[in-house]
């Protein structure tokens, strides 16, 4: 059995792939996360911290985000989206409301690739506001999640949240 642990496995794109800009699924849409979302996007992990950590786990956020940490995060997403490293999407409701974010990210960068994890080429993960997750919306979001990637040209999906609801 070969030693994965610290190898990421970067994703296989098409020449020429480009992320969709705007994925609607029932009342959600989901765009790219950048550096306009900084403050809805602090307010939002800031108020759902607890939530966050039930249901994605994993070891963000750790605490509060400052804005200042928020704009660099949020740049640097921005970034790995440009470039194809990864993607990262924040999720509003159809009135503008912000529900949270979700994330498909090369394997062994969120999770520590082992040899069961490297039949998936990607792991996707997602988080709801509190308020989101009360209103249902974090099931919601995780069907919307698994109709979206059809749009990505991956064909194995890692959901890699501590919470994954029951398919319906």
């Amino acid at each position: 059995m070969s030693d994965y642990k610290g190898f990421i496995r970067k994703f296989n794109l098409p020449d020429g792939f480009e992320a969709p800009v705007s994925l609607e699924f029932q009342d959600l849409i989901a765009k790219p996360l950048n550096r306009k979302d900084v403050q809805l996007d602090m307010e939002a992990v800031n108020s759902s911290l607890e939530i966050i950590r039930k249901t994605r786990g994993g070891s963000w956020p750790a605490e509060a985000v400052t804005e200042e940490f928020n704009f660099l995060d949020l740049a640097w997403h921005e970034r790995e989206f440009r470039d194809g490293d990864s993607f990262a999407y924040a999720v509003r409701d159809t009135s503008g409301k912000y529900i949270g974010c979700f994330y498909l990210y090369p394997m062994g960068l969120r999770t520590e690739l082992t040899e069961e994890l490297l039949e998936h080429d990607v792991d996707a993960s997602w988080w709801v506001t509190a308020e989101g997750y009360e209103q249902s919306y974090y099931q919601k979001l995780f069907s919307a999640l698994q109709q979206w990637l059809k749009d990505f040209p991956f064909s194995n999906v890692y959901y890699s949240n501590q919470e994954i609801p029951n398919e319906d």
